[in-house]
């Protein structure tokens, strides 16, 4: 019998052999769906047999970004010039041997950067301590590419890998709504026109032994996207691209590397060049919002508003602010742009907008939010 890994590689043959068109359609995304149960496996057999230490990291501060790079690409140096940390810095591959955090205070927000070690291509099955470094960055809201100006195609390994590993780099969760049911088959339902059809989704749900469900979706996803959802289990992260080394580079060199990468931020961490331009792409890429707090009874803070990224419910906010409010939480009010009246009532799963004022109401205890 063969290996899940040859397995694996067998359909991903029968992919490449396979021409794309709307008959063979639901057949591909069957294949594919097979190959992220069959990753899912390998996945899971790694976890349960452990392998090492492993990394645990508590995260702390406003946002937490991982650095990412092949060995000797700069990460130690750009990490001690963006915080407080002492990072080992050396010449040879696989300087960091652990993740070595610290902290940028930046704009009012405090940022947790993470140094871990290099990626090479094959991280995603375990090389060179991958596994331990992946799991990391699945934890992690952003993630810095640090490229190496003489090697910038290395961004499409990392990329791969990251995206083998199950996490998607500056893409949305797919809303998707999987329902699962005793009986009745397999129903689906859409708020806009589909490239997918319905064969291709059967095909897809009958892989992971879903034979019954409602499905509900709500844009026009790929079949990728399909999967992701019905697995559930991916990790969504930002991402910024940074190329290291410009202080070595010929001016050619650095424009042949703005047109592949237009929107990276070029720097040298060795000199110090451009620090301070990273330091606000990353704070920009965060989106971080102000929200003010208004403890019940009192007037609003207007000098320290809590500091989070774009997005953040009050379920979020909650855990940040004591851990016993989401316990006892019982509604929340809000003044600003997410609501709909001044002082309306929210749950728990209400997303801030930047500015917005809020008071928390919990059990008993009923006159706090700070």
């Amino acid at each position: 019998m063969s290996s899940i890994q040859e397995q694996i590689q067998e359909v991903e043959d029968e992919i490449r052999k396979t021409q794309y068109n709307k008959a063979t359609s639901h057949h591909i995304g069957r294949l594919k769906a097979k190959i992220a149960r069959l990753r899912d496996e390998v996945e899971k057999k790694a976890s349960s047999k452990g392998g090492g230490d492993g990394y645990s990291v508590r995260k702390s501060g406003d946002g937490t970004v991982t650095l990412v790079g092949f060995p000797s690409v700069g990460k130690s140096t750009l990490l001690n010039k963006l915080t407080d940390a002492k990072s080992e810095v050396g010449t040879y591959d696989f300087t960091t041997l652990t993740v070595v955090p610290g902290v940028l205070e930046h704009k009012g927000a405090t940022i947790q950067f993470l140094d871990v070690p290099g990626l090479v291509k094959g991280a995603s099955s375990g090389r060179g301590r991958g596994k331990e470094v992946i799991s990391v960055i699945r934890n992690s809201d952003m993630v810095i590419f640090l490229l190496d100006v003489f090697q910038p195609k290395h961004y499409e390994v990392l990329m791969d890998e990251l995206y083998q590993a199950g996490i998607r780099v500056d893409e949305e969760i797919p809303d998707v709504v999987i329902k699962k049911k005793d009986r009745g088959g397999i129903e689906i339902n859409s708020t806009i026109e589909l490239d997918l059809d319905e064969e291709t989704i059967k095909a897809v749900l009958d892989e992971y032994k879903i034979h019954n469900a409602n499905v509900l979706i709500r844009e026009n996803i790929t079949v990728d996207q399909l999967i992701d959802a019905v697995l559930s289990n991916r990790s969504y992260v930002r991402a910024l691209i940074a190329v290291n080394k410009v202080d070595l580079a010929y001016p050619q060199l650095i424009e042949e590397c703005r047109v592949i990468y237009p929107n990276s931020i070029f720097i040298s961490a060795h000199e110090g060049i451009n620090i301070e331009t990273l330091k606000d792409a990353i704070y920009d890429r965060l989106g971080f919002i102000r929200v003010y707090l208004k403890p019940q009874g009192q007037l609003v803070d207007m000098e320290e508003p809590l500091i989070v990224m774009s997005g953040t419910n009050i379920g979020k906010i909650c855990d940040r602010l004591h851990r016993d409010f989401r316990r006892k939480f019982r509604y929340a009010q809000i003044w600003g742009t997410s609501a709909k009246h001044p002082g309306q009532r929210v749950g728990i799963d209400h997303r801030m907008q930047d500015e917005d004022i809020l008071m928390i109401i919990t059990q008993k205890s009923s006159k706090y939010t700070n």
